[in-house]
């Protein structure tokens, strides 16, 4: 693929993106479905999405979702510090651990 075709793909990715946690608190719906159109430029120009884009889909229902809108954000309280977050829609639960 020709460099020029993955830059223009991740910015529109970056954009979608941008719109729908804008999106999210308004029009649901419409936040879901950008969302959507972010993964299909991602598939389709086999391009890995970028880290700050993985982390809000969730991992069991492949749903976007915004941290405090649609998900629930927690901090551990054990000795190996990590993160939990809790998606309002399936309720699955993930956690990301932070390096000390």
């Amino acid at each position: 693929m020709k460099p020029r075709t993955r830059d223009i793909a991740l910015e529109r990715m970056q954009i979608l993106i941008k719109n729908a946690i804008s999106n999210a608190r308004k029009d649901p719906q419409l936040s879901q479905r950008q969302a959507l159109l972010a993964c299909r430029i991602s598939t389709r120009h086999k391009i890995k999405m970028p880290y700050e884009i993985r982390m809000l889909f969730c991992k069991k229902c492949k749903s976007f979702i915004v941290p405090g809108i649609n998900s629930r954000i927690r901090l551990g309280r054990t000795s190996v510090k990590s993160i939990r977050v809790t998606c309002n829609l399936c309720g699955h639960v993930y956690r990301k651990l932070i390096p000390q």
